[in-house]
């Protein structure tokens, strides 16, 4: 499975890339295929270890913020691998831009 989410503290002032940081490094230090972008981080794998992934980053940014906004979004498919590169691949490829 894919999901994408997007933790947001509120409560603290405009400037939230500090609070971000710390759920981002929690999808990182997991180990799991993941990307991040100015919107969303995804993360990729089984349903237990994702879930659990976005509960510590939000967890992490709990710890600043006493309230936090979670947006998330999943793509559940079994048997599916690699979703998280391929899916780009392939539209790329539509696009004519193979490799890109």
């Amino acid at each position: 499975m894919i999901v994408a989410f997007s933790v947001t503290p509120l409560g603290v002032g405009e400037d939230v890339g500090s609070y971000v940081a710390e759920a981002v490094r929690v999808v990182r230090e997991s180990g799991l295929p993941n990307r991040t972008d100015a919107m969303f981080t995804s993360v990729e794998g089984e349903w237990d270890e994702v879930m659990d992934v976005v509960k510590r980053a939000v967890a992490a940014v709990e710890e600043r913020a006493g309230r936090v906004s979670l947006v998330l979004k999943a793509d559940i498919r079994p048997g599916v691998t690699d979703g998280l590169t391929s899916k780009v691949e392939r539209v790329e490829r539509y696009l004519g831009r193979p490799g890109s």
